[in-house]
């Protein structure tokens, strides 16, 4: 399984449309996602302070996009993820089928991000 964070908001507007698109599809060419060791390193870098977030369990063997597993963008991994550990980046929209669950995705009062059990 590899994972993908987004807003609430962002994931029921692509339950209307048919299909879940990230904005780094248009802005880098493909939707950023994690392994399930990267999602913590990933939140604390990327979305620390944001609220109204899930996390999508994406079944790659479903994805009718390409599927590459490259390093991360920028070059440089989180903090938390070892050097030369690629990610998952999907090169194409996400259908909507290839994602089998979709959990809410909070930090506490501190800031830190808890897994949800997957």
């Amino acid at each position: 399984m590899i994972f993908h964070i987004t807003s609430r908001k962002d994931w029921e507007a692509a339950q209307a449309k048919g299909e879940y698109v990230a904005e780094s599809l248009h802005t880098e060419g493909f939707i950023h996602c994690s392994t399930l060791a990267q999602i913590l390193p990933v939140a604390d870098k990327f979305y620390r302070g944001q609220t109204g977030l899930v996390l999508l369990m994406i079944e790659p063997a479903l994805l009718s996009s390409t599927l590459k597993w490259e390093a991360p963008s920028g070059g440089t991994p989180p903090p938390g993820v070892p050097e030369g550990d690629p990610f998952p980046h999907i090169h194409g929209p996400i259908n909507l089928d290839a994602v089998v669950n979709v959990m809410d995705f909070i930090s506490d009062t501190n800031g830190d991000w808890a897994l949800p059990a997957v």
